[in-house]
């Protein structure tokens, strides 16, 4: 709300600070009802070595596609508790069907030579290299496709968070 420096006040300064939390805010209650990848955020510990950074002994982020991505490639393979196998056809429906009654294990995402992922409201260059340097890693001979709404830079992420409709961003970035 203030096109140029000179006309910045400190309530406007202010109005913008609570805008970017609130909607910090926003971002973490959407995922409160998920039990395994509900924070980005890992709490640091004091035991870290001396030569490491001051930001690291305070607290360390891990981004959700790494955490994802890191989950589907397990090799301790255990029923994935906040990704969902959705039944394909009728024999996967059977199979569901029956897994009521008996213990029928439900497919695992890693399971299947071929990984898709969309993220829907973007993703960064990095995040794509850490899916590629993953999979590579720890699910040799899975081929992974990446797909995105936009391809996420510094700037573009800053603009979104400052949208004023966040479903319909300004689209003269």
């Amino acid at each position: 709300g203030c096109d140029s420096s000179l006309n910045l006040t400190s309530q406007k300064a202010t109005d913008a600070v609570d805008d970017i939390f609130r909607s910090l805010r926003d971002i973490a209650r959407a995922r409160m009802h998920m039990k395994q990848f509900n924070s980005i955020h890992n709490p640091g510990s004091n035991t870290h070595q001396a030569s490491t950074s001051f930001f690291s002994l305070c607290a360390s982020y891990k981004p959700l596609l790494k955490q994802v991505v890191e989950e589907i490639c397990n090799p301790d393979r255990p029923d994935p508790v906040d990704i969902e196998h959705v039944s394909s056809g009728l024999t996967d429906l059977l199979k569901t069907g029956f897994s009521m009654f008996m213990k029928v294990n439900r497919p695992h995402p890693g399971d299947h030579p071929l990984l898709i992922i969309f993220m829907l409201g973007g993703v960064t260059v990095s995040e794509v290299k850490i899916v590629k340097d993953l999979v590579a890693t720890r699910k040799p001979g899975t081929q992974v496709i990446v797909l995105s709404s936009t391809l996420l830079t510094p700037r573009s992420t800053i603009e979104l968070l400052f949208a004023s409709d966040r479903l319909q961003p300004d689209t003269d970035m």
